[in-house]
């Protein structure tokens, strides 16, 4: 399933980034015709609009099928989910106002704010929550059954939604926020196809005009929850032209908010723009099938591992803003565990004592890299294995996620944006079935104890950190994942916008507003 979890954007090829000049002009010379009639970036009469410029518009509106990579912070603008995350990352009432666990940690019962309807006017309550949930499950385009598989059912009533879990997990409250289960109009879901163009759900903002691929407009939603702190009475979603040119757009008023490129952000500063990190979980790796020659071969798996520089990634695909990680998790996260940092340095001198023992000379190992489109992470993969004796051939498939969620490929890349609940983003990548797994059913020895050992731990308990690394410390043992860099999420924005909440992998606009507007 190609949408379990959506790949980030792969950073910008160097030949990109240079033929950028004629669609500068091109905008350039379309922002003042725009400016000739009137249609310049102002709010109109004084309204506060966010004219958001996003390089990973939805392809879907329905939740289910839109999954939990990048494109959930759009989809928030219209769903709300039963928890948010805080700044610590901690899950929080969204539609839900309290949980509770029974005494067993089998079942947790969420009890919804009272009064709540969906744009459509339809209740939210838990007969909505169970309709969600189940969707979610047994929809057949979903992208999120993989990550409820804790969940055995669920009952309604009134205001309360009973959810019965397959084993105890005290990480269901992370895990069912916005990028897991952000709830539909039921009516609305009832016809999967129409929900997906025309989005009903209880988050922030309604939709009221939407061009597929293109442009979403969006208004304030006055009976969402928490109105009184959504500022912002209006949001233009665009789906962003070449990453060159959002800078410009951003200095003449087109946009007032971006994501951009490292690339891009010393001309955003020197544009007098605010140019932030957002907090995120960004990681790449490569990824191997241990089940297909050659990685059936440790030897050579190991000598991959040793293969690479990591500062290598950082230094040419980040400009300063990215770190080196070797593992699913930034250094710092909490889920991040210090003893397994550098287990395999980089030491192409080993990787090729490793290959030799394995009966491979200089040259004698080619290997096809396949990815979706161009990337220049596929170039420095090509040549760090190509100093070490291996030839790789880096061959493009637009259909790359068809062989790869189904297993098939042998070498390929992925990059996610992780999970609110570190368990999830372990499982998806070191579990026997998990959708980032190349290797399935291939798990590392003693995962699945320490993964459930965590799951049994309550998110407050004195031990949980510990837990949670270990459990990180069993699955990067994985000889199907060779993690490489963090990226960060780049944002630039009008200074006319206020600060953001630093959610981790969040984009918030409560309490933000925007000046100058009424």
């Amino acid at each position: 399933m190609p949408g379990r979890l959506m790949p980030r954007r792969p950073a910008l090829h160097a030949s990109r980034l240079r033929a950028t000049a004629l669609a500068t002009v091109l905008l350039t010379v379309l922002v003042g015709a725009l400016s000739a009639c009137g249609g310049t970036a102002s709010s109109a009469g004084g309204a506060a609009t966010l004219k958001w410029a996003s390089s990973y518009f939805p392809t879907h509106w329905d939740p289910v099928v839109g999954g939990s990579g990048a494109q959930f912070r759009e989809l928030a603008l219209v769903y709300a989910s039963l928890t948010r995350t805080d700044e610590t990352g901690k899950a929080v009432p969204d539609l839900a106002k309290s949980w509770e666990y029974n005494s067993k940690g089998d079942e947790i019962t969420f009890q919804l704010r009272p009064g709540l309807k969906f744009s459509d006017g339809e209740p939210v309550d838990g007969a909505a929550v169970k309709a969600a949930i189940e969707r979610a499950k047994k929809q057949k385009n979903s992208a999120l059954f993989g990550d409820l598989t804790s969940i055995k059912s669920v009952d309604a009533s009134g205001l309360d939604a009973v959810v019965h879990l397959t084993q105890v997990d005290y990480q269901i409250p992370q895990l069912l926020g916005e990028r897991v289960l952000q709830i539909a109009s039921p009516k609305a879901a009832a016809d999967p196809g129409k929900l997906d163009q025309n989005p009903v759900g209880a988050g922030p903002f309604t939709i009221t005009q939407l061009i597929p691929g293109t442009k979403a407009v969006l208004k304030k939603n006055p009976n969402y929850w928490d109105a009184k702190n959504i500022h912002i009475d209006n949001v233009e979603l665009t789906s962003a032209p070449d990453a060159s040119t959002v800078v410009s757009g951003l200095q003449t008023g087109v946009y007032n908010f971006a994501d951009i490129e490292p690339s891009q952000a010393a001309a955003a500063k020197k544009a007098s723009l605010d140019v932030f990190v957002q907090p995120g979980f960004n990681a790449s790796n490569i990824s191997l099938n241990v089940n297909k020659a050659p990685f059936d071969n440790n030897k050579v798996v190991d000598a991959v591992r040793h293969a690479i520089n990591r500062q290598e990634f950082v230094d040419k695909l980040t400009f300063g803003y990215g770190q080196v990680t070797d593992q699913p998790f930034p250094k710092g996260y909490v889920a991040y565990d210090p003893a397994s940092q550098n287990n395999y340095p980089y030491d192409p001198g080993k990787s090729k004592k490793l290959l030799a023992e394995a009966g491979y000379k200089a040259g004698d190992l080619k290997l096809d890299l396949v990815i979706p489109a161009e990337d220049p992470q596929a170039e420095i993969v090509q040549s760090q294995l190509a100093a070490v004796g291996i030839t790789v051939t880096i061959k493009i498939d637009k259909n790359w996620a068809t062989p790869f969620f189904a297993k098939n490929l042998t070498f390929s890349l992925y990059s996610t944006t992780g999970r609110d609940s570190a368990v999830q983003t372990l499982t998806a990548h070191f579990g026997p079935n998990g959708p980032l797994n190349l290797s399935s059913p291939y798990e590392p020895a003693g995962f699945e104890a320490a993964v459930a050992k965590v799951r049994r731990t309550p998110l407050e308990a004195p031990d949980y950190t510990t837990v949670l690394r270990a459990a990180t410390r069993s699955g990067v043992q994985s000889k199907a994942l060779v993690f490489t860099y963090s990226a960060p999420n780049l944002i630039a924005k009008s200074k006319t916008i206020s600060r953001l909440p630093k959610i981790p992998a969040h984009i918030d606009w409560t309490g933000v507003t925007i000046s100058g507007s009424k």
